[in-house]
């Protein structure tokens, strides 16, 4: 009973999908979780409020106070005392009002009010699924901190087939419980990351530098720190910082000052993550004083910084693992495998810029992971905090002793 003793609050909405909600909460229950459910009205056409109730051995909720016997239901008190707030499913009508704080429910009012992490596990038919409105209301929620289990693909009620079945109550349990008792398959082992962009002074006031946000560098070492590894995360300036507290965070600001750090760092790594966006060239001259305007154009001489991941490749030993990251625009693979073997990688983790939903300063990524063997795992637009889980996934994937 890996949940006993956990508070789980249940969302259902209205949606073909809500006859799962049954065998989830079977589920949570076996664990040992203690579950109240809260249902919205529509979900009520789909599934009785009698058979969640027997299941969960609790009464089940919709509306703020029962008619009959005046009792009012204290949706502040129900956000309070949940471990977690788990919605499966929720319609693409809920998760608007989510998106947007709407609060015309008991479901809804509850949302607002908890403080405790908010899962999300949306089914709706495959046209609505990839709907602008809906892809952007799924990317707002992740910006609020909460937890999507990406809808899966499969047969769907309307009699299409693609993406929008919520996921399976099986796949459901596995993330909750994740969430609980994250893995701890990192322990004993060092991992340095890179992260955010590097800023290269032209004047005490300007700077070389690019848009790099560094959330998903936070994401990898939020995910090793929660898998007990020892992290140090080399950081560029303006860059996303991790929330897990036991992560050493180093600050840089160029490209040679994260160069130096990382080399410093490097020989008692286990494993290395190349995820910074390291700016290619600088200034071969710094002003000393604020440059003033004068004439129609300005000619700054560039030089090519030191490539971190290639000169660190060539000193790899071979209980060492390199990742590094390719973002591309053209001939993606092509030049993310060229990356592969020049710097020395064990992985490379390959963003383009052609999909929707990745790259830099969205909260949500899609990626292409090549191994060294050959083989290559593609994901879909995932939130950055579940890229990190595959591309850990992949570490651990790989035949190398650390």
């Amino acid at each position: 009973m890996q949940l006993k003793g956990k508070r789980i609050l249940l969302g259902v909405t209205g949606s073909i999908a809500a006859y799962k909600s049954a065998h989830l909460t079977r589920l949570l229950v076996k664990e040992g979780a203690e579950v109240q459910i809260i249902m919205s009205t529509s979900a009520l056409d789909f599934i009785t409020p009698l058979t969640l109730a027997t299941l969960s051995k609790n009464p089940v909720y919709h509306q703020f106070h029962d008619p009959k016997s005046g009792v009012w239901t204290n949706h502040v008190d129900l956000g309070l005392w949940a471990d977690l707030f788990l919605v499966a499913p929720i319609s693409a009508n809920t998760l608007g009002k989510f998106a947007n704080g709407l609060c015309d429910s008991l479901l809804t009012a509850t949302y607002l009010s908890a403080r405790c992490p908010v899962m999300v596990a949306p089914a709706m038919d495959l046209d609505m699924y990839q709907h602008p409105s809906v892809k952007q209301n799924l990317e707002r929620l992740i910006t609020f901190g909460n937890i999507i289990l990406d809808a899966e693909s499969g047969e769907l009620a309307s009699g299409l087939s693609g993406q929008g079945r919520m996921m399976e109550p099986e796949n459901i349990l596995e993330r909750v419980l994740g969430h609980f008792q994250p893995s701890q398959d990192f322990v004993g082992k060092k991992i340095l990351i890179t992260s955010g962009p590097t800023q290269e002074a032209i004047d005490p006031v300007r700077y070389i530098s690019n848009h790099s946000s560094g959330k998903m560098g936070a994401a990898i070492a939020d995910s090793f720190a929660d898998q007990g590894a020892e992290v140090h995360l080399v950081l560029g300036k303006g860059a996303v910082r991790p929330q897990h507290p036991g992560i050493t965070i180093h600050s840089v600001v160029s490209a040679q000052e994260m160069y130096e750090k990382v080399s410093s760092l490097h020989p008692s790594a286990d494993i290395t993550v190349f995820a910074a966006a390291v700016a290619d060239y600088a200034p071969k001259n710094i002003a000393e004083e604020k440059i003033k305007k004068a004439g129609d154009a300005m000619t700054i001489e560039l030089v090519k910084n030191v490539d971190i991941a290639f000169s660190l490749g060539k000193e790899k030993k071979w209980n060492q693992i390199h990742v590094g990251f390719a973002l591309e625009t053209e001939n993606e693979e092509f030049h993310a495998k060229e990356k592969l073997e020049k710097k020395n990688f064990d992985l490379i983790v390959l963003n383009s810029m052609r999909d929707s939903g990745a790259g830099f300063q969205s909260d949500t990524n899609k990626v292409r992971i090549f191994s060294g063997d050959g083989s290559s795992i593609n994901s879909e637009v995932l939130p950055k905090s579940e890229i990190a889980q595959l591309i850990l996934k992949c570490i651990k994937q790989l035949p190398v002793k650390i």
